[in-house]
């Protein structure tokens, strides 16, 4: 499936997955990841806005996603979670919790979705029974 098949909104998510991924392994600026890989997928332009938005939340909340997931972590270390699930986890827990105009259930879905092209065969059950259980707790404090 090429980048442009995908809906705007995934390609932007998997733009971020990329560009987050990218950053944590090189010592580029988030901004040149972005264009960089804008560049070699024009189409995603349009949605650049939204990629700069929430590869910022990503990028800001690090540690206290760190902590989230590891709340909901049962008899697992972070440390053993894929690269790939936990940027998707952080991504996701930022959408929850900061962009207001995307339903939680849509997020969740997309990231479940995005884990069974990038990563293992166990990581959309695993990404969706955490992200569930964040978007619980996000319930519950919202309540209060």
């Amino acid at each position: 499936m090429t980048i442009t098949s995908l809906h705007p909104r995934r390609a932007a998510r998997e733009c971020t997955l990329k560009a987050v991924f990218a950053y944590n392994f090189s010592n580029n600026e988030g901004s040149i990841i972005i264009a960089q890989l804008i560049e070699k997928n024009p189409e995603i332009k349009k949605n650049k806005d939204f990629i700069v938005l929430l590869f910022n939340y990503v990028i800001k909340h690090m540690l206290w996603t760190d902590k989230l997931i590891k709340a909901h972590l049962e008899n697992w270390e972070i440390d053993r979670v894929a690269q790939i699930d936990k940027i998707l986890l952080k991504m996701g827990i930022c959408e929850i919790y900061f962009i207001d105009d995307i339903p939680p259930k849509v997020t969740i879905s997309e990231m479940v979705e995005i884990s069974k092209i990038y990563s293992t065969d166990e990581s959309p059950v695993f990404i969706n029974g955490i992200l569930d259980a964040v978007y619980k707790d996000y319930q519950k404090q919202k309540k209060v």
